[in-house]
């Protein structure tokens, strides 16, 4: 299971050091649609999990598989043919919304190849190819036609006209993508819509709440912050990784230092995944619903927010480059609460402690809650 989990990061999840603003940050696989996807992936091996473990409801497809069945060739299969399809079922998997490039799918169906030779041959072996193809069908036919394969302009989404709190594209040298279009149409894993849980809105512009929050933003934000310690630069810039490598990374880490068995393990990540992925998705509704503007937008013009408390600073450049979507509301903060409940869920407490670790600092993060999580973001 942790296995495969980590071929499946490492398939939507870019590698390298560049983090959720890196130039890594191609394609479908920017941090919103990758939660997504590693939702649906590990759906399809918690099914096969189960299939073969029993104990818990099926996500997609409800299988028994029979007693003489390796549960690593149906992890292994429920996990690969999700991810890049079966010709032999019919069905091409995530590959064509995913994006994977000829030398990332080489590289899948190479391990997954050279895993499935490491399992003696025989009826086992057979049983559990045979449970995860029927698995990732099901999960792929579940997710067909699921607004992954749309693809929206910015028009489509019907912006308000340009003004005060109204956020416009970051302009940028090269003008960098919009992102996340295609989220508030996507069918999301768990929840009834993508709307089911807007939330009320921003603060107005005029009220203190807005300028409190401004002020704060234009001091310690700064990319030359004279205000901001050394302690609050390392934890801002910890949180520019790539947060959906460093929450599977330390959960997997979970799984060892539990003990959980595979069943538990499979449940746990797709708890967490499922419910990262419907995050992302209602958080990127709320996004293109409210259209909030940006500090780099915000602090230069604060002269027509009509709000005596904020002023003007056309200097002002943020301590890293703005990703290039709306502001409210937090895609970090929506996808890390929503993974920190569902484990919180998992183990009936909040209070396990752990660790999350960031290539962009070379640092590691202790807490002694899931929700701790939460306040750091």
């Amino acid at each position: 299971m942790i296995i495969w989990s980590n071929e499946a990061r490492r398939a939507i999840v870019p590698a390298g050091p560049g983090g959720i603003f890196g130039a890594e940050n191609y394609g479908n696989k920017f941090p919103g649609e990758a939660a997504v996807y590693l939702g649906i992936v590990h759906a399809a091996m918690y099914d096969a999990a189960v299939a073969i473990e029993g104990g818990y409801e099926a996500y997609a497809i409800a299988l028994t598989a029979p007693p003489n069945t390796s549960s690593g060739a149906a992890i292994a299969t429920a996990a690969h043919d999700t991810l890049v399809g079966c010709p032999d079922c019919g069905h091409s998997g995530l590959q064509p919304a995913l994006g994977l490039t000829p030398a990332q799918q080489a590289i899948l169906d190479g391990d997954y190849a050279n895993y499935l030779a490491a399992i003696p041959d025989g009826t086992a072996k057979t049983n559990g190819i045979a449970i995860g193809k029927q698995v990732a069908a099901a999960v792929v036919a579940l997710r067909t036609n699921d607004g992954r394969e749309k693809n929206p302009t910015l028009a489509d989404l019907n912006p308000p006209p340009p003004g005060p709190g109204v956020w416009e594209p970051n302009p940028g040298n090269p003008a960098p993508p919009v992102l996340g279009l295609r989220l508030p149409g996507i069918t999301p894993l768990a929840l009834t819509s993508a709307s089911q849980f807007r939330p009320d809105g921003p603060n107005a512009l005029t009220s203190e709440e807005y300028a409190d929050d401004f002020n704060q933003v234009k001091s310690v934000g700064r990319v030359d912050s004279t205000a901001r310690t050394p302690a609050q630069t390392t934890q801002a810039l910890f949180w520019t990784d790539h947060d959906l490598r460093q929450w599977n990374d330390g959960m997997l880490r979970l799984a060892v230092d539990h003990g959980l068995d595979l069943v538990r393990t499979a449940r746990m990540l797709a708890m967490a995944h499922v419910s990262g992925g419907d995050g992302m998705i209602a958080c990127f509704e709320a996004k293109y619903h409210y259209w909030f503007w940006r500090p780099y937008q915000a602090i230069p013009r604060a002269d027509t927010d009509g709000n005596p408390a904020t002023e003007p600073d056309p200097t002002w450049v943020p301590l890293r480059p703005t990703p290039n979507f709306p502001e409210y509301v937090s895609a970090h903060a929506s996808h890390s609460t929503a993974v920190a409940r569902a484990l919180e869920a998992f183990f009936g407490t909040d209070n396990v402690v752990f660790s999350l670790d960031s290539r962009v600092t070379g640092t590691t993060r202790e807490y002694a809650s899931f929700r701790d999580v939460v306040k750091d973001v």
